[in-house]
């Protein structure tokens, strides 16, 4: 699980095809935000995270599962994972940005992906 990058993963580059195809120009990773957004829209003032069901804890989602062993040391870096999560969304929205989180099983369904990405960009298709 170390070998896992934080960046270029499929969910993420499937939500860049797609912002592009709506014709929109983003920057990736900018790290003078608070979490390193994974695609930032500047003229837009709007932030993209998106999160692996696994690491980030997607309540209700079937690929949210805890490993048998080690318990205890995996919840409690989940729990890490989700409150710092949570903080850094928090710092982005007091800086005056507009945040979505796109979940890695959300990247599965490309017409409800398109319909979400649409409508919070604002270009309803």
């Amino acid at each position: 699980m170390a070998r896992i990058g934080p960046r270029d993963s499929k969910p993420e580059m499937i939500v860049r095809r797609l912002a592009h195809a709506l014709g929109y120009r983003y920057r990736l990773h900018r790290r003078d935000l608070p979490g390193t957004p994974d695609m930032v829209f500047p003229r837009l003032r709007k932030a993209i995270f998106v999160h692996g069901c696994f690491w980030h804890r997607h309540d209700g989602c079937k690929y949210s599962t805890t490993p048998k062993t080690r318990t205890d040391f995996w919840e409690d870096k989940f729990k890490k994972n989700t409150e710092r999560d949570t903080r850094k969304e928090q710092e982005l929205r007091a800086l005056g940005w507009d945040v979505l989180t796109i979940w890695e099983c959300e990247t599965r369904n490309p017409d409800f992906l398109n319909k979400k990405l649409s409508r919070w960009l604002g270009c309803e298709n």
